[in-house]
């Protein structure tokens, strides 16, 4: 069922999504990673949480002004006329308070609930306090435009519009009437939307309270209590509207850099690999240009299509070659079977019993050389798509000493020579017995009387020499040795198949068939990947 399901959305998926250039889904790539860290800043709160922390330091740092101030003006009131003593002693060591709230983990509490009646008149020293530092919570709140409101030891408001009632229910005015000063998140029930932005923000309808206590003589004389809503999203995308800016910009243009260096590493190259390719296709032959921005894997790919098109051109050419040589050799046969079938036609009544015998015998050498080619044909091609078997493996010395015993004659002696430790070869035994029988045939047709055969080890490899006592090959036949359908033995009835027979077989399993110059008869050299 799921398998199902996924086949289908798979397909629906592959008939809708567009077609698009290699360029354009590298810029989109990149522009979607480089907004990544900017759609973060937002969905993950991040910009967002980062202002809400920068108002709890402003309170913060307001707060312990206010209170610092207040704690001096309370010990003026407490003891009139006396003269104020040392400074306290600095500390040994200043630390950074760590901010208390954040958007994604700090539980945000309902509204501040209104001051509820209070049990007890307030504290006359608090209110003188609070009177003689209202000047200061004016005059901080016009900047700050932060609530500020003080309330006595026992919770009580002395100021404001519910100046009288009691706050010390509040979690944060209870930690701080114990002098822990704190600072909480609560909603704004009174928030209007003022921006189109405002429902991607969580602080949009919260204000932070931040309760601090005013100690005077090591004790809690009063409590702070400020507040204030959090600088808005948009308000701080909008303040810092020219760093976006200058951010987005430099952003786009390093990705207009990266776009056209990719552009030059990559895509350039696979479209001239592309126009190469078609012309390729079409029959021209065109290299395509090298990129001057290099890529390993680009490089790679250019080193393989050059590979491509050389073997291409090579296999071109060798069929072009090869159907020439071998529309040669079917037309010679061919013509002669024809040429007797007319003669026989028009005076095979006049001709004797000799004479017609004599033209019939010619047919059936034709025909006969016919059926070689066509045999010796068939074996070159299953032999030209032959693709061994990468687990191929045998012992030579056995296949050469088989070998020997096959075609070793009273006219014909093969010597074989194996060293002490023999190694296994990447072949199959069947071709490398095949290929061995063809060149000891080769040599017995060509008046050899002796061959020596020897086996040598080689780095990686197995080389076998050939190297047989009779009239050698030409050396102007050296470079057309291999060619199809070249011999030097067509009155003997030879094809000029063998040879390439022989190393298509070796060259299916990584070997090689080459000849070496040598003073004396024939000297074949046949390399096989060892194991």
């Amino acid at each position: 069922m799921i398998d199902k399901l996924w086949d289908q959305i798979r397909t629906t998926v592959a008939r809708h999504w567009p077609i698009l250039r290699l360029r354009t889904i590298l810029l989109g790539t990149m522009v979607f990673v480089a907004a990544l860290p900017g759609f973060g800043a937002i969905f993950l709160r991040i910009y967002e949480n980062a202002l809400v922390r920068r108002t709890e330091a402003e309170l913060v740092a307001q707060g312990a002004a206010l209170a610092a101030s207040a704690a001096v003006v309370g010990s003026a009131i407490a003891l009139p006329g006396a003269r104020p003593g040392p400074p306290p002693a600095p500390p040994e060591r200043y630390h950074d308070r760590v901010t208390e709230v954040d958007l994604r983990s700090s539980p945000i509490l309902a509204p501040r609930p209104h001051a509820q009646p209070a049990a007890s008149k307030p504290d006359p020293a608090a209110m003188a306090l609070a009177w003689r530092m209202m000047p200061a919570f004016q005059q901080t709140k016009i900047t700050t435009l932060a609530s500020i409101l003080i309330l006595d030891r026992k919770g009580i408001l002395l100021n404001g519009r519910e100046a009288g009632g009691s706050l010390a229910a509040l979690p944060e005015v209870r930690a701080a009437l114990a002098g822990m000063p704190t600072t909480t998140l609560r909603e704004n029930e009174g928030h209007p939307a003022h921006h189109a932005l405002d429902w991607l923000s969580r602080a949009a309808n919260i204000r932070l309270h931040h309760a601090r206590p005013i100690v005077i003589d090591g004790k809690v004389a009063a409590v702070l209590l400020l507040s204030r809503s959090p600088r808005a999203l948009a308000l701080g995308i909008y303040e810092d509207r020219g760093k976006i800016a200058l951010g987005v910009a430099a952003i786009f243009a390093m990705l207009l850099m990266l776009s056209a260096v990719l552009s030059r590493a990559i895509v350039r190259p696979i479209e001239g690999l592309s126009r190469a390719t078609r012309a390729l296709a079409s029959g021209a032959r065109i290299s395509a240009p090298q990129p001057t921005l290099q890529v390993i894997e680009i490089r790679a790919l250019y080193e393989d299509f050059e590979q491509m098109a050389d073997a291409i051109e090579k296999r071109s050419r060798y069929l072009r070659d090869f159907s020439s040589s071998l529309s040669h050799e079917f037309k010679t046969p061919l013509a002669g079977i024809s040429g007797a079938i007319e003669l026989l036609q028009d005076h095979g009544a006049q001709m004797s019993s000799a004479e017609s015998e004599r033209f019939l015998a010619n047919m059936a050498a034709d025909a006969r050389r016919l059926s070689r080619l066509v045999g010796r044909l068939m074996e070159l091609a299953r032999a030209d798509v032959l693709i061994g078997a990468a687990d191929a493996a045998v012992r030579p010395g056995a296949v050469l000493m088989a070998v020997a015993d096959a075609l070793s004659a009273e006219d014909f002696a093969i010597a074989v020579d194996l060293p002490d430790h023999e190694t296994h070869v990447s072949i199959d035994g069947d071709a490398l017995e095949t290929v061995l029988t063809t060149l000891a045939e080769n040599a017995r047709q060509a008046g050899a009387r002796r061959l020596d055969i020897a086996l040598h080890p080689a780095p990686g490899a197995v080389h076998i020499d050939l190297v047989d006592d009779g009239p050698g090959i030409p050396e102007a036949d050296h470079l057309r040795i291999f060619a199809p359908f070249f011999t030097s033995k067509r009155e003997l009835g030879g094809t000029g198949l063998g040879l390439p027979i022989a190393r298509s077989l070796l060259q299916a399993y990584g070997g090689e068939l080459e000849l070496i110059p040598s003073e004396r008869g024939a000297h074949f050299r046949i390399t096989c990947p060892g194991r």
